[in-house]
């Protein structure tokens, strides 16, 4: 056999894993703090094992604080943010129900798309991206339309916009209608106020305000949820997402209904663990400091932001990209420099804003500090002379 003939060992074709150091200041997936990486690397035990069924209780209970729920439910979906999304329309939209959505960003077109599949009858209140809807324009919209389920995105990644549910909890319950609300990006950074709120239906993801990888997606479920579910006689279309089955398996019986994700319960039980231990009221405040301290230094640097003071998110900060600067290459020059990862926009928004995100490990003055250093000379490369 000649040279050019002999086979390349498996070793040399695919080299070891080393992924390079990152500061992910973007929108998310955000910082593991170590111990969630340590929990990550224990050994796994069978999905029905009595000590992951006493795990995944652990976790439920853990949620309650970040969401800030008592009487209801909280579950988990083994998926990312977007099966919990999904599995709220399954279970809470039947075909042919009117779905109110406040439409103001790109996570409520998808909560849209995933409704329409579903046969629901979607109405949308529609806005630009980054505006909110106050609430008088809420309750106008809700009494005219009566629908069964109302959806809104309290935190709208794509825009750095935060919308009040009071109001529209309010006026859908005054309708007889369910509310599902986005937390995606609140969770565990921002209040959700699930009960004080009036949401009936919550989801949100393990990967950024909770610091942990992506994979698994926590639901908060009001009892006028759970016993609207218990009543609904037409089969949920997704089984696997079928939360009767999932609250049954988690909750209840424990029958098997999938092989969950073992280690990512782990990572998501020793994340929750780290926010206990700080305390969620501390929590919230570290991030609301930062975000503070943040804004200031960059309308210093005489940047804008791209939403009003009163509205924006704390853990994901939209900055609006000055004349003459090419966003793509200001990201760039962070990722391939001090390894920093931001985001930029896209739909409307596109080459228009920087998302920024401060959430977990990375919401510190230390770290923000450290950013506004480094995004500083990135925009000064870039012909930005503030």
């Amino acid at each position: 056999m000649s040279v050019a003939q002999h086979p390349t060992s498996t070793t040399e074709l695919f080299a070891p894993l080393q992924p390079p150091t990152r500061y992910l200041f973007g929108p998310g997936p955000t910082m593991v703090d170590p111990r969630v990486y340590q929990a990550l690397s224990k050994p796994i035990v069978g999905h029905l094992d009595p000590y992951f069924i006493q795990v995944m209780q652990d976790v439920q209970e853990l949620l309650k604080a970040p969401y800030g729920i008592t009487a209801g439910s909280t579950l988990v979906i083994s998926g990312t943010g977007s099966a919990g999304m999904e599995a709220a329309v399954a279970n809470f939209v039947e075909p042919g129900a009117k779905l109110a959505i406040f439409a103001n960003g790109y996570f409520s077109d998808r909560l849209t798309e995933m409704a329409k599949r579903q046969g629901a009858n979607v109405v949308r209140f529609e806005k630009a991206w980054g505006e909110t809807f106050t609430d008088a324009e809420v309750a106008e919209f809700i009494h005219r339309e009566k629908p069964q389920v109302v959806g809104y995105v309290q935190a709208e990644t794509s825009t750095g916009a935060l919308q009040s549910g009071n109001a529209i909890c309010a006026a859908a319950h005054e309708a007889g209608a369910l509310v599902i609300g986005d937390c995606v990006t609140s969770l565990g950074g921002v209040p959700v106020e699930f009960d004080k709120t009036g949401i009936d239906i919550a989801y949100s993801c393990s990967q950024k305000g909770l610091s942990c990888p992506p994979g698994l997606s926590p639901l908060a479920i009001s009892p006028r949820a759970m016993d609207w579910l218990r009543a609904r006689t037409s089969p949920v279309r997704s089984w696997y997402l079928d939360l009767k089955l999932i609250h049954d398996y988690s909750t209840v019986s424990h029958r098997y209904h999938h092989t969950a994700p073992i280690s990512m319960f782990f990572a998501l039980r020793e994340a929750l663990l780290v926010i206990a231990e700080e305390g969620i009221e501390n929590r919230w405040e570290r991030h609301r400091r930062c975000h503070k301290l943040f804004v200031r230094e960059i309308e210093a640097m005489g940047l804008g932001m791209h939403v009003p003071a009163a509205h924006r998110i704390p853990t994901l900060n939209t900055v609006l990209v000055p004349n003459g600067v090419d966003e793509p290459k200001v990201r760039k020059r962070l990722l391939e420099g001090p390894g920093i990862e931001i985001a930029g926009g896209f739909g409307p928004l596109a080459g228009k804003i920087f998302r920024v995100g401060l959430m977990g490990p990375l919401a510190t003055e230390e770290n923000v500090q450290f950013f506004l250093v480094e995004f500083k000379k990135a925009l000064n490369a870039e012909g930005y002379a503030g």
